[in-house]
């Protein structure tokens, strides 16, 4: 072993397990001098005056669709379809898996018509969205009929409900199908 090796691996100090690794490589190689603190952003200034239009508009820190009740409907019923699932017997994974990815959908598609401009492709999302919480409607029809759980069945079914009535009266207000599944 030359020299230079043995001085470097003669300065590294023991460490106990659990002291993170990370921790002592910053510590050892002396980074801290290197590291820069980041400045606050000065705020934006219109006109020469400090702008406070971010705070008087609340909309500004959230996305469209988080104010839609339809998404809060939506979201609302991933984390029941979540706690469905959960409590599945064993062997029924495949339920699980479906409920979560039907319910999931049902926001995710909604926040995508939300997103998107064309009026054609609006409808789109939203009867794909509506679409997902019939799935929905029908694993938990067949989780009752299977007697797999009872863990808010009904709680899960009435939001679906007003899923698919708000869903049905955003697809016939764009005027891009009667959003009964039939033109």
């Amino acid at each position: 072993m030359s020299d230079r090796c043995r001085s470097s691996t003669a300065t590294v100090r023991n460490y106990s397990r659990s002291e993170p690794i990370g921790d002592l490589v910053l510590r050892h190689r002396n980074f801290d001098r290197f590291r820069v603190e980041p400045e606050p952003e000065p705020e934006p200034e219109i006109c020469g005056q400090r702008s406070t239009w971010c705070a008087d508009n609340p909309g500004m820190n959230e996305f469209e669709h988080e104010r839609l009740d339809v998404y809060k409907a939506a979201i609302e019923f991933v984390i029941l379809a979540d706690a469905i699932a959960a409590a599945l017997p064993r062997g029924r994974g495949y339920i699980a898996d479906q409920l979560r990815r039907a319910a999931s959908s049902i926001s995710f598609n909604i926040a995508e018509g939300v997103g998107e401009f064309a009026p054609e492709e609006k409808a789109r999302f939203y009867r794909m969205a509506r679409r997902s919480a019939t799935e929905s409607a029908a694993i938990l029809d067949a989780c009752r009929a299977l007697s797999l759980t009872d863990d808010a069945l009904e709680a899960g079914r009435a939001v679906l409900l007003r899923l698919v009535a708000m869903l049905t009266a955003i697809v016939k207000r764009s005027g891009s199908g009667s959003g009964s599944g039939s033109r």
